[in-house]
């Protein structure tokens, strides 16, 4: 690929390569965009087939957390790392230490977390050299397992959505088709179940079903009948790209909000949803209580002011909504519009000038 090419493109600021003979580390870290603020994304460590194949992952992935902070209303830009590896094999102490040498080389420009293929264990070795790190162990500071949170955003963002479709954010008497009882989702069914509504669900992993039907009552489907289903709420917490050529002609629903990520398998699917009268929740809006909750580590974490943030995430919904009837454009646009608008407000306002100007995140004191 040609880098640059592919960089001025899409607008990025810095790629950085880090190498460790010692430890056998391979690693890339893009920085997107810190007009808002300094860039947080997760370390993701995988086998990949090619160096080309893991920039162009780094650098897809660093873009998509400028949008996800951006729509979050975060004072965060987007970045992403990748560790070229098997993170079964592979991993060593030493590695993940001489990574997080680098990541404090960048002096706060970029905040890393965990992500595919690295634990919360490390990142604690990342921690023993630099303070850019979140979502360590809870003696550091940590907010936990971020499912609950996340569900809770995504619980949120559903209301905002039925609301546009029904008139109401009134969930109760509802029939929601659920793809996916994992960690999430569970507790997604545990806030829609309070509400009193009616939960279809399906899992390939048959203990998360059967979790589901003892604790809320909830019907069970084989995986490939779940879209049929006839119900008023798709909720999509599994797989990607499962809004397709396929499924959607298969859909009853009027909404379709989940905390799965990358929902649309292309974005004309989005635009044939929109042509339905379908409304369509956009997945980084309406997953992103995990990254709030995670945010709010910087600031030292407290898990009520967490939990407020997250709140917002129903407003978010609402302006997305909001663009799109404005704007006449599908809500995965709007999402994007209102994230791109958000970023270019901040930075005309950074036209002013200020000495040794600095993000207020970036001023994380060091042990």
């Amino acid at each position: 690929m040609n880098i640059f090419s592919y960089m001025e493109n899409y607008d990025y600021e810095q790629l950085v390569f880090c190498q460790d003979a010692n430890s056998g580390l391979k690693a890339i870290i893009a920085i997107h965009d810190t007009t808002l603020g300094p860039a947080l994304g997760g370390t993701r460590m995988w086998t990949y087939a090619s160096e080309s194949e893991a920039i162009e992952d780094a650098l897809r992935l660093a873009r998509g957390m400028t949008y996800k902070a951006a729509g979050a209303g975060l004072n965060l830009g987007g970045g992403k790392a990748v560790i070229i590896g098997n993170p079964r094999t592979d991993k060593n102490p030493e590695m993940f230490r001489a990574f997080g040498r680098y990541i404090q080389g960048l002096n706060g420009r970029y905040i890393t977390a965990e992500d595919v293929g690295t634990t919360v264990a490390d990142m604690d070795l990342i921690h023993l050299e630099t303070d850019y790190v979140t979502g360590v162990s809870p003696a550091f500071g940590s907010s936990g397992n971020p499912s609950p949170v996340t569900a809770y955003g995504v619980y949120r963002g559903m209301k905002a959505a039925a609301k546009e479709a029904f008139g109401t954010d009134d969930l109760s008497g509802k029939t929601i088709a659920v793809q996916g009882v994992g960690n999430v989702a569970y507790n997604l069914c545990r806030h829609l179940h309070e509400e009193g509504a009616h939960l279809i669900v399906t899992d390939i992993n048959k203990d998360n079903v059967q979790r589901a039907i003892d604790d809320f009552g909830a019907k069970a489907v084989d995986p490939g009948d779940i879209y049929s289903q006839t119900c008023d709420i798709f909720s999509p917490c599994a797989l990607g790209a499962i809004i397709n050529d396929e499924t959607i002609p298969q859909l009853t629903a009027r909404v379709v909000a989940g905390a799965a990520n990358n929902q649309l398998k292309e974005d004309r699917h989005g635009d044939i949803l929109q042509e339905r009268g379908i409304v369509y929740a956009p997945d980084y809006i309406i997953n992103a209580g995990g990254l709030i909750n995670v945010a709010d580590e910087l600031e030292g974490y407290n898990r009520d002011r967490a939990m407020k943030k997250v709140e917002t995430i129903y407003g978010n919904i609402q302006a997305v909504i909001e663009i799109s009837n404005r704007d006449g454009i599908p809500t995965y646009k709007a999402a994007d519009r209102m994230c791109e608008e958000r970023i270019a407000r901040v930075q005309r306002s950074r036209s002013t000038f200020l000495r040794d100007g600095k993000h207020a995140l970036s001023r994380i004191h060091h042990k």
